[in-house]
Parts: C-alpha cells; sequence; structure tokens
C-alpha cells in the first residue's frame, strides 16, 4: 500500500517512528514535509493527495490528531478519523471506510500509534457492508446529491 505521511512540528518523531514502522511492513512511503507550523498546511497537502489517488491511505499527525483531522476533513474525498484507540483505528475502515487516519504525539505513544497504524493498514471497508449506506449517505452529501433526511 502507498501511503501519505504528514505532520506538524510537534509530531516530528512520531511521525518518523510510523514512516519506519510502514516500511518495515512493505508499504510505500510519501513523507510530506513537517516544518510548517501551520498544521492545516500540511494536513491539506496530504488529504488532497489522498483523495486524488496518488496514495492509497494518509497518516496525520499533530499534538492532538484533532487539528489536522479537521483540516484535511475540509477536502472533498478525504475521509479522516482521529483515533485514540485500536478500536477506532478498526472502525475507521470497517464502519467509515476512512482514507486518513490522525493522532496526536501528545496523546498517545509511540508503541501505541504503532499499533493503531497496523491495525488501521490491516482492514478493507466492504461496500456491501450494514455501514455502508450510512458511508453513502456521506458521500451523497459531499456530492450535493442527497436527498431528503
Amino acid at each position: 500500500m502507498k501511503l501519505a505521511f504528514g505532520c506538524d512540528p510537534n509530531a516530528t518523531e512520531l511521525k518518523q517512528a510510523l514512516i519506519k514502522e510502514a516500511e518495515r511492513l512493505g508499504h510505500e512511503v510519501v513523507d510530506f514535509p513537517s516544518e510548517d507550523p501551520i498544521y492545516a498546511n500540511t494536513a491539506i497537502a496530504v488529504a488532497k493527495s489522498v483523495a486524488a489517488g496518488e496514495e492509497d491511505r494518509g497518516i496525520l499527525l499533530c499534538g492532538t490528531g484533532i487539528g489536522v483531522s479537521i483540516a484535511a476533513n475540509k477536502v472533498p474525498g478525504a475521509y479522516c478519523a482521529c483515533v485514540t484507540d485500536i478500536y477506532q483505528a478498526q472502525r475507521a475502515v470497517l464502519s467509515n471506510n476512512a482514507n486518513l487516519i490522525s493522532m496526536g504525539a501528545q496523546v498517545v505513544g509511540v508503541e501505541s500509534a504503532k499499533m493503531f497504524m497496523d491495525e488501521y493498514l490491516s482492514h478493507t471497508f466492504d461496500p456491501k457492508s450494514r455501514s455502508a449506506p450510512k458511508v453513502d449517505r456521506i458521500n451523497e452529501y459531499e456530492r450535493g446529491t442527497l436527498g431528503t433526511c
């Protein structure tokens, strides 16, 4: 799988640890710069790249994981879930078809973050699952084709 990684300066060390883990697992990595203190710039760049299909999925990091998630979710076609546990990492894909996840370097430790990323990457969304109509509704709204609720 081809993965995009991006972070703000608060999360550079965590990003490097996750990149090393992703490469160990055999994934191709695209590393977006982490020097910009305006986390939205990096988050939007990664989200645009993933939404365009240049990478299969993305991993975003900042102090809490919240800011980069909010910024990424402003990009059409980007679906970023902020995860703080293994169940959320799993359900980000299985229930929500998230193509990005975010984590906070000041919230989760390195080993936990590796486990969350590994769990997230080990699943694929099933378009025939009971979650599919829920995900479809989100996509309809984004496209402006949402009928009445």
